[in-house]
């Protein structure tokens, strides 16, 4: 069973970096084939293109969590080994979200004059590009959502070697397919087009590999209209956390346009996006755990508990040495990116932000956590306990002290947030303070905090240039010798070992 949901550190290294890449290599072809794109569609045209983008990433709000609530449900029933319930699960949810997603779409294409023509502020020559793409886009949801759903039956198996064979090149088509339209002279309402294309075939190879991985899907499809309530009542509550992330994730990029200047955005924006990168790690890794832990929710608490501690270590081992040295060298990495003048406004933003991402990565274990065991009523609940607080101690502290302030509050917000959902896991698993002691994570913070501690001695001590780098690099290699050696046990060391070598051979 342990090999079945991968609970070891071979399955969650290997799954992990897996989903690292399928998300980093897109990024790095956007960021070549943007400036093409841009130039050659125009500002106007480049304009509804990207109007096109984010709008095709919020539809995936539109599948109400049933995308997530099918990963959840066919992993337990795999390590059930209930092929024919899979089945079910499958096409239930397949044909719910093609209604839901029909509906939708078409409420969407009833408000595109309106859309297009009052809300959007498009320039009359480019009218009937803006509600041409807005009729496709509307078209387009109930295959967008299908194919997220379809994709969930494979991260429910964990083949996320196979999610990101498919990820990794319509990703990078995203970004392609715009760039050679611009080359030649396409029409916006073409492009997306192709775009949407895409997806359709996305979602078709999504459906082979799930004939491939699932096999009862293809042989026995069946719809069981007694899964269609606990399919949308567990969707909708991952709607309502979806729905509230966004708001408190964009909060206070909006409080300072509003109390402080739209000017001070840039000074705040920057920084935050480039610690935000450091939030890649969790978010991989944490799309990883939901199915693993969904399948051990349904054999028992002892294997889940024990995994969920040892994620919690490897946040805290893997993403805390970044995010600390976020926290000591802010200013000089901003400095050396966008010169000095973002150092100084923006430096200390920076190093507070690192720290709160730390934060709200550990925060993001435990929320997954619930979810796996059916309580996504509890990660929404959290969310509402505090999204007023949070507003008002954003609006505070922007008045008081500028964009430090919406910077404190945030990490504050993190902080919160990750004793709610730790605590709230908590209970619900009857976990205690000697169970967070065990499987390493007790030492995993002590030698954190070493390092910590040696960092920051390192920074203030060791002057300036060279030596404050060499000696910084220092720290991180004894952490990294500590950390393996007391902070892993036996077996996750041999399981580490074996993944690396595996990704090793699969490069």
């Amino acid at each position: 069973m342990g090999d079945e949901v991968s609970r070891e550190g071979r399955g969650l290294v290997q799954n992990t970096v897996l989903n690292i890449i399928g998300q980093a290599v897109p990024l790095l072809v956007a960021v070549f084939s943007l400036p093409y794109t841009i130039h050659g569609l125009g500002p106007d045209r480049f304009g509804i293109l990207s109007i096109a983008w984010v709008l095709v990433g919020y539809f995936s709000l539109f599948d109400l969590g049933l995308g997530r609530a099918t990963t959840k449900f066919v992993a337990e029933a795999k390590i059930r080994g209930e092929d024919e319930r899979i089945s079910k699960i499958v096409w239930t949810s397949l044909v719910t979200q093609a209604i839901l997603g029909v509906v939708v779409g078409a409420a969407f294409a009833i408000a595109t004059p309106i859309l297009a023509g009052r809300i959007l502020k498009t320039s009359p020559q480019f009218l009937t590009e803006m509600r041409g793409v807005l009729y496709l886009l509307s078209g387009s949801i109930p295959v967008i959502v299908c194919a997220r759903n379809l994709r969930g039956v494979l991260e429910a198996a964990q083949r996320f070697d196979l999610v990101n064979v498919v990820r990794v090149p319509s990703g990078m088509l995203t970004f392609l397919i715009p760039m050679a339209g611009a080359f030649m002279h396409l029409r916006v309402t073409t492009i997306v087009l192709f775009l949407i294309l895409l997806v359709g075939a996305t979602a078709v190879v999504y459906l082979a590999f799930g004939f491939r991985v699932f096999p009862a899907i293809a042989k026995a499809p069946s719809i069981d209209r007694a899964m269609v309530r606990p399919l949308i009542v567990f969707g909708g509550w991952v709607t309502v956390s979806n729905f509230l992330v966004p708001v408190l994730i964009y909060l206070d990029r909006f409080l300072i346009g509003v109390l402080v200047s739209v000017a001070a955005l840039t000074y705040y924006t920057a920084p935050y996006e480039v610690a935000s990168r450091l939030l890649i790690f969790p978010a991989a890794l944490s799309t990883t755990l939901f199915p693993a832990f969904s399948a051990l929710s349904a054999l028992g608490r002892g294997d889940l508990v024990r995994l969920y501690i040892r994620s919690l270590k490897y946040i805290v081992l893997g993403l805390g040495p970044m995010a600390f040295v976020g926290v000591l060298f802010g200013r000089d990495l901003l400095r050396a990116w966008l010169g000095n003048d973002f150092a100084v406004k923006g430096g200390l933003v920076f190093q507070i932000l690192s720290f709160g991402m730390l934060l709200n990565a550990l925060s993001q274990i435990p929320a997954n956590l619930l979810d796996s065991i059916g309580r996504p009523d509890m990660r929404a609940k959290v969310f509402l306990s505090y999204v007023l607080v949070y507003a008002g101690l954003l609006w505070f502290l922007i008045s008081r002290f500028g964009i430090v302030g919406a910077a404190l509050a945030w990490t504050l917000r993190g902080a919160l947030e990750c004793l709610l959902f730790l605590a709230t896991a908590a209970k619900l698993l009857r976990i205690g303070p000697a169970t967070f002691a065990g499987d390493g994570l007790l030492r995993g913070v002590i030698v954190y905090s070493g390092f910590a501690l040696a960092a920051s001695a390192s920074r203030f001590l060791s002057g300036q240039g060279v030596v404050q780098g060499g000696m910084t690099l220092l720290c991180l290699l004894l952490f990294a010798l500590c950390g393996w050696k007391y902070a892993l046990d036996d077996r996750e060391r041999t399981s580490f070992s074996l993944a690396a070598v595996r990704l090793r051979n699969r490069g």
